[in-house]
């Protein structure tokens, strides 16, 4: 842009709206990153409308994230799970540095629209890791993170509501939050009105009000091309039966379903958060994907490099040869990030352009077209300069008393639930 001149508001956004870590970091930054709560409530106040959590596996995917957003006028959330980087991360990117590149990346790019920075699916699969995490949380908030997906969905009912009360005091009050029911496994194990009803209540109990709550709603996370997909029907219905705590949606696995469905979902339940991971990897490569978001293969079931899209063939040749040699399946080729990032960092300018600008047309596209999410950035603006805080604070109050949640309460209720949780595996993001 030729002009770098900001806003009045703006400028009072930057100076009231960033959370305490985040100006800690940064104290001399231009870069509007705010909490995630800030995100949810602009698209809730705009309606009907959702916004991309992309999933920034990469350097390319975070600046086109970026570039898309700001075409678009639309608050965004820029996310990492804890699988692509945690402590045994697949990807460069990690809880620890992904602040940081947002944030430089907003002041080169002269980013002026909101941008919240979440640890997505921060995983608790057994009791023991409650204990690692009461370190790890506050790391990362330390290191920029402004919202977190604690993902407890893994164990059983209660232990899940168990895990998030007992990891609540180590996030910020004014932090976003995300909770999960259900393990994302398509059509396997589908999430009840129940279950998420017992998960809401328990938290409300303790005065624990999550921002978002993910659902087991039919979707999956990958590469999986099919004609299922997020079942509409029952998210609205589990979004219905949560109206009196004020929680909303967060959809995962957003690459396996067709811009139809995703207008539905915006349309028709209250989710303000959608996270899109796979289809961003493959759209920055330079390979073919479908309005599924899906890479498309050709009769030998095999990846599509279109030419002069994306890395250069030379580069995509070198990965083929990686992958061939540690026996990478086509699931497996997430796991080519970390060894080619700083490969793909070294092609020529041209080329990092035009696979960070094939991220933004694909996101671009999503929020304008499917999403609804255009001109939601001055709204949450509009809600910071009107509160005079980085803190919108919770949506909902405790509604639900504390004597009917005890531990021995928790334990016999969830014992009460009729639920399928599905089969037995790795259903990581």
């Amino acid at each position: 842009m030729s002009d770098k001149s900001y806003s009045k508001d703006f400028e009072k956004a930057v100076e009231i709206g960033r959370p305490p870590n985040v100006t800690h970091l940064f104290p001399n930054s231009k870069a509007l990153i705010v909490s995630g709560r800030v995100i949810d409530r602009a698209l809730m106040a705009k309606g009907k409308a959702m916004t991309i959590a992309a999933n920034g596996r990469s350097y390319f995917v975070i600046k086109g994230a970026l570039q898309a957003a700001q075409r678009a006028n639309a608050a965004i959330i820029i996310e990492i799970a804890k699988s692509e980087g945690g402590r045994t991360a697949y990807c460069a990117v990690n809880y620890w540095n992904i602040a940081r590149i947002v944030d430089a990346l907003c002041n080169e790019l002269h980013i002026t629209v909101p941008v919240a920075v979440h640890a997505d699916h921060y995983g608790i699969k057994k009791e023991t890791d409650i204990d690692a995490a009461k370190t790890e949380i506050p790391s990362m908030f330390d290191a920029g993170i402004t919202s977190i997906a604690i993902d407890a969905s893994h164990m059983a009912d209660d232990m899940n509501l168990l895990a998030n009360i007992a990891l609540k005091s180590y996030i910020p009050e004014w932090s976003g939050l995300e909770t999960e029911i259900g393990e994302i496994k398509g059509s396997l194990g589908l999430s009840t009105p129940a279950e998420a009803l017992y998960l809401i209540q328990g938290l409300n109990s303790r005065g624990v009000f999550p921002d978002w709550i993910a659902l087991n709603n039919g979707t999956t996370h990958g590469i999986e091309e099919s004609d299922q997909g997020i079942n509409v029907q029952l998210t609205q219905t589990i979004h219905d039966a949560l109206k009196p705590y004020h929680v909303s949606g967060a959809q995962h696995g957003t690459s396996g379903n067709s811009s139809d469905r995703l207008r539905d979902i915006a349309k028709n339940t209250n989710t303000t958060k959608a996270n899109v991971a796979t289809a961003l990897q493959m759209v920055s490569w330079g390979l073919e994907v479908n309005d599924y978001g899906n890479a498309i293969l050709n009769a030998d079931g095999n990846f599509i490099k279109e030419k002069n899209e994306g890395m250069t063939e030379g580069m995509w040749q070198e990965m083929l040869d990686y992958a061939k040699k540690n026996n990478l399946k086509k699931g497996d080729f997430k796991n080519l990030n970390l060894p080619f990032e700083s490969k793909l960092l070294s092609q020529p300018k041209e080329i990092r352009e035009r696979m960070a600008g094939r991220v933004e047309d694909f996101i671009y596209k999503l929020l304008t077209d499917v999403f609804n999410a255009t001109d939601s950035a001055p709204i949450a603006i509009d809600m910071i300069l009107k509160k005079g805080s980085y803190d919108p604070g919770p949506k909902a109050k405790q509604i639900e008393s504390s004597s009917d949640w005890t531990t021995g309460d928790i334990m016999r209720k969830a014992s009460l639930i009729d639920s399928n949780k599905g089969p037995e595996g790795n259903f990581d993001d």
